[in-house]
């Protein structure tokens, strides 16, 4: 019997829970994408204009084809809301989260042109963490589960079968030593704490011993009678009182790097000839210093392997631990799933070449810490797998974007199209108008938007533009904001939440205008220098960021351009051959166009102090958990960002802004003493004011 059997759960078919019907194209692209499954087809592209219910169409699939899932997406934000939809979709299945688990990463580097070398530093969240065993143990234990995750699900991980060899069935009747049960915990890298019980952890006493499995929110009671089990009882971790028996359970290991001992002890073998060649290199090359810095390093963590099975950067030995050569690409969690799984890629178009492009930056920067005997070589062969071994690992992928790249649509066996919207809105009309005069003519426009109540989005080519835009829209009396990459995540959450509410009218900014910004209200968008032909003016991004005006029942956008480039011939064209798709649906069924309407969520900034100031701990208390979650998300996005660009100052700024943010949660009295406690640090306050764009 599973674990799942254990909780009372069985596999069940996936069985989706909604009130809503597919409608529009939905029931076409459901059938289509299923149907090229089922033959045995590898790749297929669900295209679906903003706002037409791709995620709906995802749900309906899996209830159809009734495999295991993974959903891939691109940052942490959009998987977050991903997951969220999908536990409301699948209330009986197995749904799983699975990102990166670290607050805070600071990765060992080292930078010759000043020899600082910068040591790892890492914060685990614990919940973000139990959340991954969870997802590792369902894929184990059960077929009916489904995966939400970001590009981490690439990363090195330890093998399924040494998951599994790890983990102790536990059942009443069982035969065994109370010593010898301790031992498979501590084997497991569970950690005897009888002072403090928190996840990861056992404690003793007598013939009682309770246990936190780290992938669950409740712990286990294990009363011994002699040497066997007499009783397994669920047991509250915070009031002690023990709940429902079980016959059985499955203890899953408290860390997805566990390794047994016998390929500990045949690791440490390889690591040391490994040492002694690579010693011997660097005394050829006259580079007596590496020779000995590797050498002392490396006998440091041997000897911390041998006596604990653990020790600090093991990831580093992930080859020798894992019994791999150097031409065998590393376990992920994608080795978990059973073969016949499907794979979706949500937002596609950006995903797949984040996937695509993470093995290279990291292994420069470790080939560097070789270079100069900070790590052995072995050391560049922990790393995310590469695109031939993604795609070779994957059998079958559904792509999910509005805007497919070349190598989703030459790769496809079917492309169904989702243009119709449940909503019956069209695509927004695209308008041409020349440079010339630009800025005064945005400017009428927006007020124009702004009188009838509407929101304006306005896109430029720099930062600099932005801002003098913004400000030059301000003295000719419109309320206007900027927003771009210089704006920390909480300050952008309130502007968009300000900009909804209405506090301004008009909004400008960048590269941020395009995947994941949902203002219902925005009827007007503005791209100025539309014939600039590049990143920020592709047929991809100006389709992307017309459709900011989707969700509104007058939306427009206007292209302001002297050329007619290639981009923006192919944009227009899509657009106005969906108009007419969309026009004809509504016509057909009689469809009236309605606006999509969505409340305005709760600030995520205080009202000011009496000095201005302020404080992120007094907003947290008031914002409902998915507004924290979402912003501690995007915090932490920017902080593993500042990090990989070895900007450490930033992410340690960051790092004192999530915890101060998880500080201010949820937690009525301990927030308050937090508040209290801050009151008396002006300068941690000044951080969370917004930058004077009042």
């Amino acid at each position: 019997m599973s674990a799942a059997d254990a909780d009372g759960r069985s596999d069940k078919p996936f069985k989706l829970s909604s009130e809503y019907k597919p409608t529009g194209d939905q029931p076409q692209a459901i059938d289509m994408i299923a149907r090229s499954v089922q033959a045995g087809n590898r790749y297929q592209t669900l295209l679906g204009v903003t706002g037409s219910g791709k995620t709906f169409t995802m749900a309906n699939i899996i209830e159809r084809l009734q495999r295991p899932t993974l959903i891939i997406s691109h940052n942490k934000t959009l998987a977050a809301q991903l997951y969220s939809e999908f536990k409301h979709f699948f209330p009986d299945n197995a749904v799983e989260y699975f990102i990166s688990y670290y607050d805070y990463y600071q990765p060992e580097a080292y930078v010759p042109a000043t020899d600082t070398y910068i040591e790892k530093d890492s914060a685990v969240n614990d919940d973000l963490e139990r959340l991954r065993i969870a997802a590792a143990s369902a894929l184990l234990s059960r077929r009916d589960v489904i995966v939400i995750a970001s590009v981490s699900c690439i990363y090195g991980s330890s093998s399924p079968d040494d998951f599994n060899e790890m983990m102790i069935p536990l059942h009443v009747g069982m035969k065994t030593r109370r010593d010898e049960l301790l031992e498979k915990f501590v084997r497991s890298l569970y950690r005897r704490n009888d002072a403090e019980f928190s996840r990861g952890t056992f404690r003793v006493r007598g013939d009682t011993i309770d246990v936190f499995p780290a992938d669950r929110e409740t712990a286990i009671r294990i009363s011994l009678f002699g040497d066997e089990i007499e009783s397994l009882r669920r047991l509250d971790p915070v009031t002690g009182r023990a709940g429902t028996r079980l016959e059985r359970f499955d203890l899953y290991p408290s860390n997805q790097y566990v390794t047994p001992q016998d390929r500990i002890d045949a690791a440490i073998v390889k690591i040391r000839a490994e040492l002694e060649a690579q010693v011997a290199k660097f005394e050829r090359e006259g580079k007596l210093l590496e020779a000995q810095r590797i050498r002392m390093r490396t006998e440091n963590d041997i000897e911390m392997l041998r006596e604990t099975g653990f020790c600090f950067g093991i990831e580093n030995y992930s080859m020798h631990l894992s019994g791999r050569t150097p031409e065998q690409r590393p376990w992920c969690l994608i080795d978990f799933f059973p073969k016949d799984f499907i794979v979706f890629i949500d937002e596609s178009h950006v995903t797949l070449p984040q996937i695509c492009g993470m093995s290279h930056g990291d292994r420069s920067r470790k080939e560097r810490l070789v270079e100069f005997g900070f790590r052995l070589p072995s050391a560049v062969e922990n790393r995310p797998l590469r695109p031939d071994e993604f795609h070779a690992l994957v059998r079958q992928t559904v792509f999910v974007s509005a805007t497919p790249a070349a190598f989703e649509l030459e790769n496809s066996a079917v492309v169904a199209e989702q243009i119709i919207r449940p909503t019956g809105l069209l695509d927004p009309v695209m308008e041409v108008r020349p440079i010339k005069g630009q800025i005064e003519d945005v400017i009428h426009e927006a007020t124009l938007a702004a009188e009838r109540g509407e929101r304006a989005l306005v896109t430029t080519l720099t930062k600099r533009m932005s801002e003098d835009i913004c400000e030059f829209m301000r003295e000719r009396g419109l309320r206007a904001e900027y927003l771009h990459s210089d704006i920390d995540a909480i300050e952008r959450v309130e502007i968009l939440r300000r900009l909804r509410r209405g506090d301004f009218d008009v909004l400008i900014g960048v590269n941020l205008l395009r995947e994941g910004l949902d203002i219902p209200e925005a009827a007007l968008v503005a791209i100025l220098d539309a014939d600039k032909e590049g990143f920020l003016r592709s047929e991809t991004s100006i389709i992307q960021t017309a459709g900011r005006a989707a969700r509104h029942e007058n939306g427009r956008v206007i292209l302001y351009a002297d050329v007619m480039t290639q981009s923006l011939s192919r944009a227009i064209a899509i657009s106005r051959l969906r108009r007419e798709r969309q026009s004809a649906y509504n016509a057909e069924h009689g469809i009236t166009p309605r606006g999509v309407r969505r409340a305005v969520q709760e600030s995520l900034l205080p009202p000011p102090d009496e000095d201005g100031a302020g404080t992120l701990l007094m907003a947290a208390e008031n914002a409902s958990d998915e507004d924290v979650a979402a912003v501690l998300a995007e915090l932490e996005e920017e902080m593993l960002a500042a990090a990989d660009r070895l900007e450490f100052e930033k992410a340690a700024l960051l790092r004192d802004q999530i915890s101060l943010l998880k500080k201010g949660g949820k937690g009525g009295g301990n927030a308050r003493k937090s508040r209290e406690g801050n009151a008396e640090k002006p300068a941690a306050a000044r951080r969370f004011r917004r930058r004077g764009n009042a």
